[in-house]
């Protein structure tokens, strides 16, 4: 009996599956510690099956050292969609920072090495939330939509133009710098107002040592107001799946 062996199959079914480990590794909800690798791994590899006759029809086979280069180019591009869904989602840990830092809870930051996050209280209870969120509302199957849809923009073995990656890069920064400022911001100009009134408070009557008060008066606030903007959650990471989705289709 024998045994024919597709060889082009194969190596387009290795080479997607590169792809799907590196864009797992990095994005989230999956790059989260709560995943072992072997789960990864394995995810990767139904994926892989998932999209190979797609792949094994765009995939030209050649020589070994062909194969090596496509190898990489598919590493680099499970990195880099990876990573701009990454960029996409870190606006709300970034809001969660900025919520930290200016309520005065930035003092007991520390690293969380399950979610990956460092940062202090608001920070990984948003990551937290905005994960627990993806899985709940089936945000997560759009992400990997886009990442099967990606074999059509980029097929097997292809490279990544600089041109349109390095842009993509910026947009996705600003969009996750703007979306961080737009879920913290009312929180931050109360917070800043708050200042603002101690420092009158202190010119008027400095015998009273308000900045005394600041602190505690600054904690209440952002506990109190915090709820407002962690109930926009849901909302905030539908808009930011959309986002990730509109970056991972521009990557040509």
């Amino acid at each position: 009996m024998t045994l024919a062996i597709n060889l082009g199959w194969l190596e387009a079914f290795g080479l997607s599956a590169v792809r799907m480990v590196a864009f797992l590794v990095i994005a989230p909800p999956f790059s989260t510690g709560a995943f072992p690798l072997r789960v990864k791994g394995m995810l990767a590899v139904g994926l892989a099956l998932a999209v190979s006759p797609r792949a094994a029809e765009q995939y030209v086979q050649g020589s070994p050292g062909d194969f090596l280069v496509a190898l990489v180019l598919e590493l680099v591009a499970g990195a880099l969609l990876g990573f701009l869904v990454f960029v996409a989602f870190s606006a709300v840990q970034s809001a969660g920072s900025l919520i930290d830092l200016f309520g005065g809870f930035s003092l007991a930051q520390g690293f969380d090495p399950q979610s990956m996050v460092n940062g202090a209280q608001f920070a990984r209870l948003f990551q937290m939330t905005a994960i627990a969120l993806l899985f709940a509302s089936g945000g997560y199957l759009l992400v990997m939509g886009g990442l099967i849809r990606s074999f059509e923009a980029i097929p097997v073995g292809s490279a990544l133009t600089a041109a349109v990656t390095g842009p993509l890069l910026i947009q996705g920064t600003g969009q996750m710098l703007l979306a961080a400022v737009q879920i913290a911001g009312p929180l931050i100009v109360v917070l800043f107002l708050a200042d603002v009134g101690m420092g009158l408070l202190t010119r008027v009557a400095p015998a009273l040592n308000a900045f005394a008060l600041s602190f505690p008066l600054k904690v209440l606030l952002t506990l109190v107001l915090a709820v407002t903007t962690f109930v926009g959650l849901p909302a905030i990471v539908e808009s930011l799946t959309g986002d990730a989705l509109e970056l991972m289709g521009g990557a040509r």
